[in-house]
């Protein structure tokens, strides 16, 4: 038996053994709605074992045999595994930054006001045109390694931030280069060159939308007062799903302008925010098969109302959370600092706050039968935790807690 650390090189097996604990969705269904959602199978003094990228066992440790031949073996004592975090909605392709609008939101500038002065998305839109395709794959790659470190072992990404054909393309190419799951956000705000959103719209439908089907995997669109009203979403959203993408939303992040009823009409994937999402939404949404994905972080760097995450839950929707990491109003890559908020600020439990950004997260992305629990058969992707219980992902506020990433069955990162 060898040990070894490399994510590139070294056997196609790896062992785990001795954890304190080994967590994970209860349920073998996706997605997890109402009390399944809170259910985690918990083993004591564990072990799980990989091979070809795949889990192949997972154990208590007095079950598992004698392991023949070449293996990696990680030491789990004193660890906890769970499996690799799921960020199903970041912006994690930009140029620049937007600190000086954070000093100046700290101040009392609105998110409103900042966008209104030409700040805002149209701010990172300037930086990331200046950018090229290479610096934009190098700040993905920057972006995703932030996340990693996080437990982050698989993470959407959208475009939004070229609004012209050549930058968003440029953008899904760094997104995909980089092992990240490619959404078209072309409908993320009007860029300055056109005079209104039809206008724009017509541009980005004709010219970029051929390009951008052949490389993303969805489709998304900003629906809100200064962006784009429901007539204009669903236009969009109809071209997309016509050039085979999968659909997705923003809405209810400031107002009421229709999204989740959109989002329900085209039988999108998720709908995303919901902020001031009201009874109506959430009785509409427990009786669809679209996803509340709830960006926390997102709610709390803007000091806005929290999302319904309790009622939602309660009701019976599929609810998923995500960092929404970007560089204005949510620059945070770590899921588990949005699980503590979760818990704290959603009044979640641990074990649903798991299963919201696990196997709900990956059912957003389309991906639920391949990752986002620890089992037979799923990708060998896992997160171990330097702490006595799985529980201090969320009970540790912004602690320093992940000691190591697996990622299909390879050491990818350790601490």
């Amino acid at each position: 038996m060898t040990r070894g650390t490399s994510a590139d090189t070294g056997p196609s097996r790896l062992l785990v053994s001795d954890l304190a604990q080994l967590a994970t969705p209860a349920e073998r269904q996706a997605p997890l709605r109402g009390d399944a959602l809170g259910q985690v199978d918990v083993l004591e003094d564990a072990f799980l074992l990989c091979e070809e990228g795949r889990i192949a066992a997972v154990g208590r440790m007095r079950e598992l045999r004698h392991v023949d031949g070449d293996v990696e073996e990680i030491d789990g004592r004193g660890l906890c595994a769970i499996p690799g975090l799921v960020d199903c909605h970041t912006h994690a392709c930009f140029a620049g930054d937007r600190v000086e609008e954070f000093a100046l939101r700290a101040t009392g500038a609105t998110y409103e006001e900042l966008h209104a002065a030409g700040g805002g998305i149209l701010s990172t839109v300037r930086a990331t045109r200046a950018a090229s395709e290479p610096e934009l794959r190098q700040a993905v790659h920057r972006h995703r390694d932030w996340m990693l470190h996080a437990g982050t072992t698989t993470f959407e990404a959208k475009s939004g931030y070229g609004l012209d054909r050549e930058t968003e393309l440029a953008a899904l190419h760094a997104i995909a280069a980089e092992d990240g799951v490619p959404t078209w956000l072309g409908a993320h705000a009007v860029p300055p060159e056109f005079g209104d959103a039809d206008a724009y719209l017509d541009f980005a439908i004709a010219e970029v939308l051929p390009g951008a089907a052949r490389i993303a995997e969805s489709a998304d669109v900003f629906v809100e007062q200064g962006a784009f009203d429901v007539g204009q979403a669903r236009r969009y959203l109809e071209a997309c799903r016509d050039a085979g993408l999968a659909l997705r939303l923003h809405g209810d992040q400031f107002t009421e302008q229709g999204a989740v009823g959109l989002a329900i009409e085209l039988e999108a994937r998720s709908v995303d925010h919901l902020e001031v999402t009201g009874p109506t939404g959430i009785r509409a949404l427990a009786q669809s098969d679209v996803s509340a994905v709830l960006l926390p972080a997102s709610a709390l760097c803007l000091g806005r109302p929290m999302p319904p995450a309790r009622a939602l839950v309660d009701a019976g929707a599929v609810v998923a959370l995500a960092t929404d990491f970007n560089p204005g109003s949510a620059f945070c890559e770590s899921l588990p600092l949005v699980c503590s908020l979760a818990c704290t600020q959603l009044h979640l439990s641990p074990a649903e706050a798991l299963a919201a950004c696990t196997v709900n997260a990956a059912h957003v992305l389309g991906r639920a039968d391949r990752i986002g629990r620890l089992g037979p058969g799923h990708d060998a992707n896992l997160v171990l935790l330097d702490a006595p219980d799985w529980r201090h992902l969320a009970y540790h506020l912004g602690g320093d807690l992940v000691a190591a990433v697996v990622v299909r069955g390879k050491l990818a990162w350790r601490r």
